[in-house]
């Protein structure tokens, strides 16, 4: 009986998830429509769906700006972030999960809190201190940023995938004669790696979107693409058609950076999920 409900519903909820699938993306496509659209008909109403593209909006872009500085920021940025926050958060995470102690609680409580601070709040002191030590305008002041910011979440996933490990592992590694090291890096960390995987490429995606602070620190020199956005938005009006051709060029490599490692980023989240 419960064979045939399920057999029954699964039609209904395949629509649901296509529904929910185009909702999601049509914005999406829109942006890529009307980077092909002349900026009159961009604006027009109601809407034209068969026009004749143009590549205007692209060349015009190029010929404005140095997309690929921009592109390079934003991938210095967002992988020397993911890889120092792998770096502090595996250590961590792995004394939170294997050696507790009566604050882990809330101290994991207290990290995932700091992610509720509206970020302005803090954007005049993080100014400062950027300014005094010579920071402002460089990859190097929102690589750490952008760590810091992004240290909860990949400690809180981090620690969840270790906790799912069985704890007899360690002590029988130690009775081996493996050192706590030996067993973290020859042991342990293979075990976790698809975790470790998903928990960086969430990492890249969540600095590669990040704005805030790319626009209060950066003018020129280590402004990454969300910036290279922004710069397109003129103080006299909007060009609908141009913008949305420089949202399709920063978006696109994170798009496709996400397609492609879709299967390690769904089986890292899933991982420990089955016993």
């Amino acid at each position: 009986m419960s064979y045939g409900v399920a057999k029954k519903g699964s039609p209904i909820a395949g629509t649901i998830a296509w529904i929910v699938a185009l909702l999601m993306f049509f914005p999406i496509a829109w942006m890529v429509l009307a980077s092909f659209k002349t900026e009159v008909q961009a604006v027009q109403s109601p809407p034209l769906i068969i026009f004749h593209p143009t590549l205007i909006n692209y060349r015009d872009i190029f010929a404005e700006a140095n997309y690929l500085q921009f592109a390079w920021n934003s991938i210095a940025i967002s992988v020397g972030a993911t890889l120092l926050s792998l770096i502090i958060g595996v250590p961590a995470a792995f004394s939170m999960a294997f050696y507790p102690t009566h604050r882990t609680r809330g101290l994991l409580l207290w990290m995932l809190s700091t992610k509720m601070l509206p970020a302005v709040g803090v954007l005049v002191p993080i100014y400062l201190l950027c300014r005094d030590a010579g920071l402002l305008d460089s990859k190097t002041a929102l690589i750490i940023i952008n760590m810091l910011s992004n240290l909860p979440i990949a400690i809180w996933m981090l620690y969840t995938f270790f906790r799912d490990l069985p704890k007899d592992i360690i002590e029988a590694s130690r009775i081996d004669g493996a050192n706590l090291r030996q067993v973290l890096v020859h042991v342990l960390l293979p075990l976790v790696m698809p975790g470790i995987a998903s928990t960086g490429l969430l990492g890249i995606i969540l600095c590669w979107n990040e704005a805030f602070w790319s626009l209060n620190l950066t003018a020129h020199s280590a402004a990454p693409l969300t910036a290279f956005i922004a710069s397109f938005s003129a103080p006299q009006g909007l060009f609908w058609a141009k913008l949305s051709a420089a949202s399709v060029l920063a978006i696109a490599p994170i798009l496709i950076f996400g397609w492609i490692s879709q299967k390690q980023l769904v089986s890292g989240l899933t991982f420990g999920a089955v016993k």
